[in-house]
């Protein structure tokens, strides 16, 4: 795994050719970091993959070897879309969308969770669900003009974003999300 997230091609031949075991985090991480040669070349040899090598070259920002998993048929899933969504790459979200990438509300969460209005916005517009965890996300991370935008567009909340404001010290969103009737957490 080392050798294929740091872009040790040679190092994980040699590894290879000499009986060493892989595994999905080969493809996963090659993925993520952007080594694409090292990404065929292991998919070449016979190295597994799954959903998650579509979801962290997603986290890596890498559409262009997202798009080459997909035509060689690389399951995705939802956090596909989450890790687009958290990472600000609205012309990735499009593309996944445009191709039927599975979306949830935590797409929404995390486009909120990483501060990305334009992300959360258009996926909105895009039939992209939302609840709760978008406001808690928003609020969490300190991302006060996504938590009024969220909540002035009908987005659900509940005493989850007063505590993610609250733990994680973002005063300015627990103090604008008790002012605007947000309710407290209750109590057990």
């Amino acid at each position: 795994m080392g050798a294929a997230e740091n872009g040790h091609f040679e190092v994980l031949k040699w590894a290879h050719e000499n009986g060493c075991p892989w595994d999905v985090w080969v493809c996963q991480e090659a993925a993520k970091e952007g080594h694409f040669e090292i990404l065929k070349w292991a998919h070449e040899n016979g190295c597994p993959w799954d959903e998650n090598t579509c979801a962290y070259a997603a986290k890596g920002c890498h559409l262009n070897i997202l798009q080459w998993l997909r035509e060689n048929e690389c399951p995705w899933d939802p956090k596909t879309c989450y890790f687009a969504a958290k990472q600000g790459h609205l012309e990735m979200l499009k593309w996944l969308h445009e191709n039927e990438c599975p979306w949830d509300e935590m797409t929404c969460a995390k486009a909120a969770e990483g501060g990305h209005l334009e992300v959360l916005k258009w996926a909105r517009e895009n039939g992209c669900p939302w609840n709760e965890s978008t406001c808690s996300s928003a609020a969490g991370d300190g991302h006060l003009e996504i938590l009024k935008w969220a909540h002035e567009n009908g987005c659900p909340w509940d005493g989850s974003t007063i505590a993610a404001a609250s733990d994680s010290y973002k005063w300015e969103c627990l103090i604008w999300a008790q002012e605007n009737g947000c309710p407290e957490e209750e109590e057990d």
